[in-house]
């Protein structure tokens, strides 16, 4: 790739013409974009390893074709925290049995912050050999390691990273840990959270926010209303957040572990969940519903909950089904900000954002 800033310009503004054709229909106004770098933005790269020639590269694969590997020395988009180690772990590997033996895949996590984790995957498992090696291998490179086998994980330092951003003039801390999902162009992200952040506005009512994640909207956002019931189904995801919101010292966030859909069923009275005991639903103000669902989008009974609120703040990796909800709650509620964020450039793929504010 020669990363030419006009054929980035050009990809860009193909995607802000179908965001804009997918909300046509809705009288959406112009997005607002915020673009990406055009190298050096992605936070983590997975790589499977190929051995050729007798060593072992790293490769990936294309969509087309997943038997032809792409072998690997540098890969531009990756943070420069991410080649800069690259070659310095293949050297490692390289010139150790005990880390290359049955060494099949490679994961690299890292932050605008400057802090980086590596895993390392194997199809054997890890003995003291292994061990040893790693601890060295994690003090000369400066990172924390992480060893995975069937069956079994060793941690060599920390088994998260930290990341440090800016949003309305106030910096957060976020614990990322490995395997958890985290927004990949870190860059962007602090641009939509700001933009999120914005949009919201300083309020005097609560805010329910479903698919919260380790936190990322949540911290910022918390700041802005009296207080905030969030929602995340997934275990790991939600450790990350407590710790954030306790690192943060963000104290009037109520999280509870279930999906979207079993809160919905929560607020209809369908049924009772044991995890929401001791919270009084009946206690909260709700003026504004926070979203950021996975691709899918909201399930129509979510969406229908949506309805509700006053106003939907909705962020959406697919387009598509961003479309599709819209147009579930157009009825009752019109697009008053849209914003287009390039989390992934050189790809067709988009991160977008709307304001959906009551009749």
């Amino acid at each position: 790739m020669t990363f030419d800033s006009q054929a980035y310009a050009e990809q860009l503004e193909a995607k802000v013409t179908r965001l804009r054709d997918l909300l046509a229909p809705f009288d959406a106004p112009e997005p607002t974009v915020f673009d990406s770098p055009l190298q050096n933005f992605r936070l983590r790269a997975e790589f499977r390893l190929w051995r050729e020639g007798g060593e072992r590269h790293y490769a990936m694969f294309s969509q087309d074709d997943k038997r032809t590997p792409i072998l690997i020395e540098e890969f531009p988009i990756a943070s420069l925290r991410i080649n800069q180690l690259m070659p310095q772990l293949k050297a490692a590997w390289q010139a150790s049995s005990a880390l290359s033996h049955k060494l099949f895949q490679v994961e690299f996590l890292t932050t605008l912050s400057g802090d980086a984790m590596i895993t390392l995957c194997y199809h054997r498992p890890l003995d003291a050999h292994w061990h040893a090696a790693a601890t060295k291998l994690s003090a000369d490179l400066g990172v924390s390691i992480i060893g995975r086998s069937k069956g079994k994980r060793e941690v060599l330092g920390l088994d998260y990273v930290v990341e440090k951003l800016e949003v309305g003039g106030r910096t957060f801390s976020y614990r990322q840990p490995e395997g958890a999902f985290t927004q990949p162009n870190g860059t962007v992200n602090q641009k939509m959270l700001n933009w999120a952040y914005e949009a919201l506005g300083d309020r005097s009512d609560d805010l329910l926010e479903l698919y919260c994640g380790n936190g990322n909207f949540t911290l910022p956002l918390a700041t802005r209303v009296r207080k905030v019931l969030a929602t995340e189904i997934s275990k790991t995801s939600v450790n990350a957040a407590l710790s954030n919101l306790s690192e943060n010292a963000v104290d009037n966030v109520t999280l509870v572990r279930l999906s979207a859909e079993e809160l919905t069923e929560a607020l209809n009275d369908v049924r009772p969940f044991r995890r929401l005991q001791g919270i009084d639903l009946k206690s909260y103000e709700f003026g504004s519903v926070f979203v950021d669902p996975p691709r899918a989008g909201m399930d129509p009974d979510t969406c229908e909950l949506t309805r509700r609120f006053d106003n939907i703040l909705y962020i959406s990796c697919n387009p598509e089904t961003l479309a599709a909800n819209i147009a579930q709650l157009h009825d009752t509620h019109r697009i008053t900000k849209c914003a287009l964020f390039d989390q992934f450039p050189w790809t067709h793929h988009m991160e977008s954002g709307v304001l959906l504010t009551r009749r």
